[in-house]
């Protein structure tokens, strides 16, 4: 159970690096940063930004997620319910105005399979701990 626990943080640590260093690159760089060569709208540029600094934050939640995995299913779940549902909403933009880039099509996918697929593997080590935990008896620290 231990060495499943590591490799869960490990990935989930590793995951969350993609929306910190994504939502810091729109911030600084703006809408103009996934190119296009199109004059800016610049009240787009600033709802870019902002939905960026949000990424951002995603990832960061996620980074708190690590230490102790086991304990944190409830952010877990919530933070994997804010990607599912802006990955529900890249997938409505993809049938309303057609297929997008690369690398949007790879967001869609860590949206819509890589963060629920996490997010199950870490309700199952919460669930192994919290079995690990019942198996224990109170104040001894002896298996039944």
């Amino acid at each position: 159970m231990e060495r499943e626990r590591r490799i869960l943080q490990r990935t989930v640590a590793v995951a969350a690096i993609v929306p910190v260093l994504a939502g810091l690159y729109g911030v600084l760089f703006g809408i103009d940063g996934i190119g296009g060569g199109t004059p800016v709208n610049i009240s787009a540029d600033s709802h870019f930004r902002y939905l960026s600094g949000l990424l951002t934050g995603i990832g960061i939640l996620f980074f708190t997620c690590v230490p102790a995995i086991e304990d944190k299913s409830r952010l877990f779940r919530f933070l994997t319910l804010v990607v599912v549902l802006g990955g529900l909403a890249r997938l409505l933009g993809l049938y309303l105005t057609g297929l997008p880039s690369l690398t949007m099509l790879a967001a869609l996918a860590l949206e819509l399979v890589v963060t629920p697929l996490l997010c199950l593997w870490q309700m199952r080590v919460a669930r192994l701990a919290r079995d690990r935990r019942q198996a224990l008896e109170p104040g001894t620290g002896v298996a039944r």
